[in-house]
């Protein structure tokens, strides 16, 4: 009985809350942090920067280089004349305009896997972003709760000191009618000092936590965080841990970041592997001239501009011979990359698995010790109201009525404590299920 009138003194505080200011509910709370966060924005830069990265590769891959250049320049003295290839002494003006092309035919595949790894680094980067998503959902709910459980301990206390206000004010007036002794009045001034200081050390707790959600959140200084403190609680979802593992090793962002790193590492191994070989490349342009000579009489700008023009097409090839054995260090270095690369996600995956186990295996302790502390919570309750009535009759002394007392505050912190020790817990499994924190609420 005691519990549920707890469980309404809480949604009635809740609702004169909700009059003045906005409650956030848990996933409010997550939504704002991920839209306020430097981490995200730090993040979807970077995302910004393999868009950019993969548009590069891409048109590296599929486009040729095309340039223009144009340059003019007055000659003072000696000069060639350009009609009868003899030197002669006289002021010259020239001009020239020119348009080319080129593309490699061949460069050991270096375009086409550069085009593959900016592909997957923008995959890393989604899934990096998703990842500090999760890890700022999974902080914002551990404080979340935090603020939630020093909440209704804060309440809990108000409750318990003001019960023992009212017994002190009626062990007075029975000391007044000779009923009780000065001795137990001053011990229930004594449990009454006793309470007022847990109330107030939980009320600074409460405060303290309330400002690293805010932190967290980086909700504005000079607004009140009101936070929804209902909790509603689902029963444990029977999973295979088996199946939970195999999910998560094949789609949890930390596991496929380390595997798209492998792969990239490959690739960048089989590019140099492939720059021993000659490189091959197709180039083709267009290019015309004017001059004008000082004190001789020159064709006009636009028939020279007709008449000079002309075309080349060229194929190059380039073979390397020796060069102080750098490509052959190049391999070596793409070849310990790949080494690392694989290590490292062998790491991941052992980590994640082991990650995994432990989540399913923490959750499901915490939903026995919830389970265990709900009892626990109903019998200390029902043994505080038998010694309350007690204490009113005159059977136990104050003392005894303390202890019982300390007692069920124990009980109600238990099981509020196992409470969000179990939502936690049966949230990273969902995670590692394939659930979004965020979805989760």
């Amino acid at each position: 009985m005691t519990k549920r009138l707890f469980i309404t003194f809480i949604c009635v505080a809740c609702m004169g809350l909700a009059a003045g200011a906005q409650v956030m509910s848990l996933r409010d709370c997550m939504e704002y942090a991920i839209s306020n966060s430097t981490k995200v924005r730090i993040q979807e830069a970077a995302s910004g920067d393999a868009m950019l990265d993969r548009r590069d590769a891409a048109l590296a891959l599929f486009t040729p280089q095309i340039s223009a250049s144009t340059y003019a320049y007055y000659n003072f003295g000696r000069s060639i004349d350009p009609q009868t290839n003899t030197y002669f002494n006289t002021t010259s003006f020239h001009n020239n305009y020119g348009v080319s092309a080129g593309y490699d035919l061949f460069d050991g595949f270096k375009a086409v896997n550069n085009y593959k790894i900016s592909k997957t680094g923008l995959l890393i980067a989604d899934s990096q972003e998703k990842q500090v998503e999760a890890d700022i959902c999974l902080a914002v709910m551990e404080a979340y709760y935090n603020v939630v459980y020093y909440k209704r301990l804060v309440d809990v206390y108000e409750e318990q000191a003001a019960v023992a206000e009212q017994a002190l004010v009626k062990a007075r007036r029975q000391e007044e009618l000779g009923q009780k002794g000065h001795a137990d009045v001053v011990q229930m001034e004594a449990d009454l000092a006793d309470r007022q200081y847990d109330l107030i050390n939980t009320r600074n707790q409460y405060e303290s936590q309330k400002m690293t959600l805010s932190d967290l959140m980086f909700w504005p200084v000079d607004e009140e965080l009101v936070i929804d403190t209902s909790m509603p609680v689902r029963q444990v979802e029977p999973v295979s841990t088996s199946s939970v593992v195999d999910f998560a090793l094949e789609h949890n962002p930390a596991v496929q970041i380390a595997s798209w790193q492998e792969l990239n590492a490959k690739r960048e191994l089989n590019t140099a592997k492939w720059q021993t070989l000659p490189s091959v490349g197709l180039y083709a342009g267009w290019s015309t001239s004017y001059y004008t000579y000082q004190g001789s009489q020159t064709a006009a700008f636009q028939d020279q501009f007709r008449n000079n023009g002309g075309e080349y097409v060229e194929v190059s090839v380039s073979i390397p011979i020796f060069n102080r054995l750098s490509r052959l260090s190049t391999v070596s270095r793409k070849r310990h990359a790949l080494q690392k690369a694989t290590a490292e996600l062998d790491q991941k995956k052992r980590d994640v698995e082991s990650e995994v186990r432990r989540a399913v295996q923490d959750r499901d302790g915490a939903a026995t010790a919830y389970q265990q502390a709900q009892h626990k919570a109903e019998v200390q309750a029902e043994a505080y109201n038998l010694n309350l009535k007690k204490l009113e009759q005159g059977l136990i002394s104050p003392l005894e009525f303390q202890t019982a007392n300390n007692n069920y505050l124990k009980a109600q912190a238990d099981e509020m404590n196992s409470l969000f020790k179990y939502l936690i817990k049966q949230a990273v499994v969902k995670y590692y299920n394939g659930v979004e924190y965020i979805d989760q609420q």
